[in-house]
């Protein structure tokens, strides 16, 4: 195995379809910037109510991925 380093961001996803497509919407969007994404960990859930009814989930989330190394 060789040894890597790593960097974690934080970010925030929303959907008003639910936690698992906030998610996806998250790590989507910083894959479009980034490189070598390995892993993510879900650190808070939350959403916005409007009228009595959930309008869209938010989920922060630790994003893991590989620093590039020089050869």
């Amino acid at each position: 195995m060789t040894d890597h380093t790593y960097k974690l961001i934080e970010l925030t996803g929303s959907s008003p379809e639910g936690t698992d497509q906030a998610i996806r919407n998250a790590i989507a969007s910083a894959g479009k910037t980034l490189r070598q994404l390995r892993w993510f960990e879900v650190t808070d859930t939350r959403g916005v109510i409007e009228e009595g009814d959930i309008a869209y989930w938010q989920v922060t989330l630790k994003l893991g991925f590989t620093l590039d190394e020089d050869d």
